[in-house]
């Protein structure tokens, strides 16, 4: 019950600073920056205010998956995660 409590608590803070991340670079990133990307029939811009929001929120979600694959291994019995 104690690594449960403690596995929420890794995984409510990750999120939190993820949010929080993602948030700050998408208010301090202006909105006319960003990639152009050029193909044959159309041009795509990208700005990096939304790049860098999505990637803060992909990396909550990486470390939650891995902090819930570690812990659901513990559980299963592997040693060297213990």
């Amino acid at each position: 019950m104690d690594q449960t409590i403690q596995l929420a608590f890794r995984i409510a803070i990750v999120w939190a600073a993820g949010f929080l991340l993602a948030v700050a670079v998408r208010a301090l990133m202006p909105d006319h920056a960003g990639i152009t990307l050029t193909g044959h029939l159309n041009t795509l811009f990208i700005p990096f205010n939304r790049i860098g929001f999505w990637t803060c929120l992909f990396a909550a979600v990486t470390v939650t998956a891995l902090v819930v694959g570690r812990a659901m291994l513990a559980d299963i019995g592997w040693q060297s995660l213990q």
